[in-house]
């Protein structure tokens, strides 16, 4: 099958460090090409695949000063996409650009779909879905649908990683551990209140964007005064083995409705179990008592925390395996491809025969 895949231009495919969509997108789009895909990715240039690379900018925004206006280089983008669907370049077309697509291609025939990556529970939400009624999307949760009940929705496909990228490491449990970003909604001001009441300590590796750098200043670095406390910084993918492996457990007590949570993956890739606040997709990712606990607060999961070790962390490691690879998701994708484009066929005819 011929497939585009269209990324954000914010971080490179994959990302350099930080980046839960544009990592998802690069094990789709190697996993879809091993499967013997013909496969374009339009993302940044500085992107690495191995796929057909369409480049829209050279560089990932984030890592480029000099863009202040990034919708203009999306909006390049899409135009560029709906220009190769005029010259039937592709079979089906996957964005991952939330509802950015809508209004221009359900105007042409080439059938494509939409991954849903964000929250979807801003007020501002409910008139784009119900505008966009019949447009199909894919949830990466049935958590993340509520919100937007009257969404086209097609089905929900669970994130996915290579089998490999992330393997347990013959290295002694000592510290508790948080992954991804410091920002208000993951509560890394709560996981440091929890492993300083069970006196364990707790590595943080977590970027900080600017748009949270009060939060940072204000609240989390006063905290890291802490003798208990040790703040890495971010982490790449080749560090995160290691990193999870030492873990104890990985702390997430988020305080927002969590799409999907890539990090509760990553932990379990390298058999290590998580501690998570019940919000979101928590209960749908987490098998309470076989891959971690699932709390509702703070003494709760201070409670929690002295029984991660009665659990298996083989046993972590292959539900990993059984429900969380990058190749039962492409294979779950394709699945999809396949059903949206025999739906979309009688329509394409009647769309050819009438010019």
């Amino acid at each position: 099958m011929r497939i585009a895949q269209v990324a954000p231009l914010t971080e490179a495919v994959p990302p350099k460090l930080y980046g839960g969509t544009e990592r998802m997108v690069h094990w789709l789009t190697e996993e879809l090409v091993a499967l013997g895909n013909e496969v374009t990715l339009f993302a940044s240039g500085d992107s690495q695949t191995s796929a057909k690379l369409d480049a829209t900018w050279p560089k990932a925004l984030r890592l480029d000063g000099s863009v202040r206006d990034p919708n203009a280089l999306h909006m390049v983008m899409l135009e560029r996409v709906r220009q190769k669907c005029d010259d039937e370049e592709f079979d089906f077309l996957h964005f991952h650009l939330d509802y950015y697509p809508f209004s221009l291609f359900h105007r042409q025939p080439t059938p494509f779909v939409t991954t849903l990556h964000g929250r979807l529970d801003l007020p501002e939400h409910q008139p784009v879905f119900t505008t966009f009624s019949s447009i199909p999307v894919i949830s990466i949760s049935n958590a993340q649908r509520r919100p937007v009940p009257q969404a086209n929705f097609v089905r929900t496909i669970y994130h996915g990683l290579p089998e490999r990228l992330l393997t347990p490491q013959p290295v002694a449990p000592s510290y508790l551990a948080v992954l991804g970003r410091i920002a208000p909604e993951k509560g890394v001001d709560r996981a440091i209140k929890i492993a300083i009441r069970c006196g364990i300590p707790l590595k943080i590796a977590a970027k900080i964007d600017r748009a949270d750098q009060e939060y940072y200043d204000e609240i989390i670095r006063p905290l890291m005064d802490h003798p208990l406390v040790e703040y890495i910084g971010e982490i790449g993918d080749h560090e995160k083995s290691n990193f999870l492996s030492g873990a104890i457990g990985l702390l997430l007590p988020i305080d927002w409705p969590e799409p999907f949570g890539l990090v509760m993956i990553e932990a379990m890739a390298c058999g290590t179990p998580v501690i998570a606040y019940n919000r979101g997709s928590v209960a749908e990712i987490i098998d309470d008592g076989l891959t971690g606990f699932i709390v509702e607060d703070e003494i709760s999961a201070v409670a929690r925390v002295g029984r991660l070790s009665s659990l298996d962390r083989g046993a972590v490691r292959k539900q990993f395996e059984a429900r969380f690879t990058a190749r039962r998701m492409a294979l779950d994708y394709l699945a999809t491809y396949r059903s949206l484009k025999e739906a979309a066929e009688p329509r394409i005819k009647l769309v050819s025969s009438a010019e």
